[in-house]
């Protein structure tokens, strides 16, 4: 199996190092990730400037990957098309430093990868763990390729494209996964006003997540109850219900007006 390994922290962070040593054990690894840090840039691609790739390297391992200057969409795409030896057939996005549940899978470059791999008809994973100081990456990779492999036997043959979240707790000794719903309550949206050295205003971003509602199981619910959560995700945006129904309107003709 060929395997197209990406993220949105960085070519050289630990949780893609983790990810791809327990990927191996399913087939080859091929690594395309930013060369800097991306987080929060959502499905941002670069077309309006060149997009530089080189390989990285290091002593240990020789090959590292390609480094991408540019978004994990950017990997994503570039890697499929000219960097990967063979199309993958499944890409996998993370470990991402910090969970990427509810609504903030519209911002995130680690999911936005993992769509940007199902656009390509391949089945993709996005992985997250809970922000921790000392995150215990390695063992969050064993359990994410256990979930993976698990996945592939169980899937039906249509790719697919999911979301898969570790909490810390889920580390600490034995959980479950849960299959839920991503929560859609907006992220909190508060800012706090600042002045730099020379007296002008700027804004830093303190909003936080929402708490879950208590009568729907969602990620966030589950998450907190200290449980693994897997969501199948789509990008077909369409409200096909509208659709149909809007079909039956009547709109007149527009005329020029000068």
């Amino acid at each position: 199996m060929q395997i197209l390994l990406t993220n949105d922290d960085g070519i050289y962070a630990p949780g893609l190092a983790a990810l791809e040593r327990q990927l191996r054990q399913l087939g080859d690894v091929t690594v395309a990730a930013p060369l800097t840090e991306q987080s929060g840039v959502g499905h941002a691609i670069t077309y309006l400037t060149p997009l530089m790739a080189r390989e990285v390297f290091d002593e240990e391992r020789g090959h590292r990957g390609w480094a991408v200057e540019g978004s994990p969409a950017d990997c994503v795409k570039l890697a499929i098309a000219e960097l990967c030896p063979k199309r993958p057939t499944l890409v996998v996005s993370g470990i991402n430093g910090g969970l990427n549940a509810g609504i903030n899978v519209l911002y995130s470059g680690t999911v936005a990868a993992a769509i940007e791999g199902a656009f390509f008809g391949i089945t993709s994973i996005a992985v997250s763990l809970e922000f921790h100081d000392d995150a215990r990456f390695d063992l969050a990779a064993q359990h994410a390729v256990a979930i993976i492999e698990q996945i592939l036997a169980q899937k039906d043959p249509e790719s697919q494209l999911y979301n898969l979240n570790i909490p810390t707790a889920a580390l600490d000794g034995p959980t479950e996964v849960r299959i839920v719903p991503a929560a859609t309550a907006p992220w909190g949206e508060d800012f706090e006003q600042r002045l730099d050295p020379r007296g002008r205003p700027y804004y830093w971003a303190t909003g936080m997540a929402p708490d879950p509602p208590s009568d729907e199981e969602t990620d966030l619910n589950a998450l907190r109850a200290g449980h693994i959560t897997l969501t199948p995700l789509k990008f077909d945006m369409n409200r096909r219900d509208k659709l149909r129904e809007m079909q039956a309107w009547q709109f007149g003709q527009l005329e020029q007006t000068r």
